[in-house]
């Protein structure tokens, strides 16, 4: 199973852009009007089996939409638009496995481990091809084999005739260009099939695969020791994944001591990417990480911004926590007000009969002595 690991991953590295850290900028490279159909196949076979086991996959761009089930001789539709074109066209799929793919692959193992008596341990065989569309014309295509773990063979499409990628693999190519017909086969499909298809998938996936979403960036801080620090620049959420993300300097593109680590899918279909620089700290504000894409209308110079403060937080909830005091204190006094009782010129008293009485206040002494006086005789 080594063989499987070493040789597939590879090919879908360079399929979904590479992972590994890399010095410079980050560019995909490439306008976004180029589209691919990628065909990833892979037959293993081990002593005692009757037959190898056989894996396809179809990208278009980046976007997984088949896998072929060898025991139906169909592709299975991994989108739910694509199920629209059996919909619309019942032959489609046909076409495009008519040549029967699937078992040519396995035959193809087959024959390659007999002249080299490998009929012992595990065996695979990984055929990469495709073709490509500018637009909506026709830019080329190509196979590639490699055989247990090692690049084997790749077809040259203006001749029909075979490359040789190590010594192995020249007696396979002798016999192949003698019989013309593998050649003739693939090239037949790269330029027929392969692009009719590419087409089509464009066609009814237009809104999945002609999409632009634009990214979504910062800057990160990371110290580092003898005053330099690292400035990492992460942005995600963007389609398609043609980027150009550079440090610059003052407006100027610095590529010395920058890292990135490639364009890399995400699992909703944008993509994300990273780059890094090591600077002198007093030197930090001098530095961008400058943005290219087809969804910005402008490009992004983003600089690493300096959360606030302690202090400034202090100050910021000392600021909250006395406005909410003052909320409460006029609560309060909206409350008192609401509940304090009117004052009456009357008194309610309860009677013996359950009735309620109102019995007037006792007179002030300014009043009943202001009364004596006016009861009194004149003099």
């Amino acid at each position: 199973m080594g063989g499987v690991v070493e040789t597939f991953l590879p090919l879908l590295l360079l399929l979904l852009g590479g992972v590994d850290p890399l010095p410079g900028g980050v560019s995909t490279g490439g306008p976004s009007s180029l589209h691919t159909l990628h065909y990833f196949n892979t037959a293993i076979w081990e002593r005692g089996w009757q037959m190898p086991q056989l894996t396809s996959l179809m990208y278009v761009d980046d976007q997984l939409l088949g896998r072929y089930n060898r025991a139906t001789d169909q592709c299975m539709p991994q989108s739910s638009w694509i199920e629209e074109i059996s919909h619309d066209d019942n032959n489609f799929w046909a076409r495009n496995t008519g040549w029967d793919f699937g078992n040519h692959i396995v035959r193809d193992l087959m024959i390659l481990k007999n002249p080299f008596n490998q009929s012992r341990g595990i065996h695979t065989l990984q055929v990469f091809s495709g073709c490509e569309l500018n637009g909506d014309d026709p830019t080329g295509g190509f196979v590639k084999y490699g055989y247990n773990g090692r690049d084997f063979l790749s077809l040259d499409l203006a001749t029909f005739t075979w490359i040789a990628m190590n010594a192995e693999a020249k007696p396979i190519k002798r016999k192949w260009d003698a019989e013309r017909d593998q050649g003739k086969v693939w090239g037949h499909f790269l330029k027929g099939a392969c692009v009719d298809g590419l087409r089509t998938y464009l066609h009814y996936g237009k809104e999945a695969l002609l999409r632009i979403d634009p990214p979504d960036g910062r800057v990160a801080h990371k110290a580092e020791s003898d005053g330099l620090e690292t400035l990492i620049c992460r942005l995600h959420g963007f389609y398609p994944k043609e980027i150009d993300v550079t440090w610059r300097k003052d407006g100027e593109v610095w590529h010395q001591d920058t890292f990135h680590g490639g364009v890399v899918p995400n699992s909703d279909g944008t993509y994300h990417t990273w780059i890094s620089i090591k600077v002198d700290s007093k030197e930090r504000d001098h530095f961008r990480c400058h943005v290219e894409h087809d969804g910005l209308p402008e490009p992004l110079n983003l600089a690493w911004e300096e959360p606030a403060s302690a202090s400034k937080v202090g100050l910021l909830v000392g600021v909250v926590l006395g406005i909410m005091a003052a909320l409460v204190l006029v609560w309060a006094g909206v409350t008192f007000y609401i509940r304090k009782p009117k004052e009456d010129s009357y008194q309610e008293a309860r009677s013996r009969s359950g009735r309620t009485l109102r019995i007037p206040p006792p007179p002030s002494p300014l009043y009943a002595e202001g009364k004596r006086a006016a009861m009194q005789p004149a003099q």
